[in-house]
């Protein structure tokens, strides 16, 4: 029966080092999300619109303010789940270590982790899908109205929302398989 103990002690503490480095690469995953984030802040201005003969196909001064929101928005997200993910390492790490030499093994209670992580997952993928708007705005800003039929402006978006969206769509995928399981 001691084994058993020991074994069910080895995995808690196993269980819970995948979990903080699972959060180490959320974090480190919102970080470069956030960091592209003020480089679309930057970039965006009245005076890199698009140059179309057609004033009709340029996008107006509106869709430059929606590309602010939408950045604002996704950075809140990434910094809501970064946050929440960096509060979850803490009370692993520090609150509720037993012993000071095994920082990866603590005794968390399964539900508020499981609430974190979902908390995390959906945050980071809100933030994900405000960028992509937002990358969408940024596209019609440079190259061209989409309702205008830009060749240019079709091949990026449509490349950007199929490959972000597949890379999303797997993401919740894993997210949902990794509670059901």
């Amino acid at each position: 029966m001691a084994s058993q103990g020991t074994q069910a002690k080895n995995n808690d503490s196993s269980t819970t080092s995948i979990h903080v480095m699972a959060l180490d690469e959320v974090v480190s995953a919102n970080s470069l999300f956030t960091a592209a984030v003020f480089v679309g802040i930057s970039l965006t201005s009245a005076s890199s619109l698009s140059n179309n003969s057609l004033s009709s196909c340029n996008a107006g001064m509106d869709m430059v303010r929606s590309v602010i929101v939408f950045e604002v928005i996704s950075f809140s997200f990434f910094l809501f789940s970064s946050l929440v993910a960096q509060g979850l390492k803490l009370a692993m790490n520090l609150i509720n270590s037993n012993d000071p030499d095994e920082a990866f093994e603590a005794e968390v209670n399964t539900k508020v982790l499981s609430l974190g992580m979902i908390c995390v997952g959906v945050g980071s993928i809100l933030g994900c899908i405000f960028l992509l708007l937002s990358l969408v705005y940024v596209i019609q800003i440079k190259l061209g109205l989409l309702s205008c039929g830009g060749e240019a402006t079709i091949r990026a978006v449509t490349a950007l929302v199929v490959l972000v969206g597949s890379s999303l769509a797997l993401y919740i995928w894993t997210i949902y398989y990794s509670f059901t399981r």
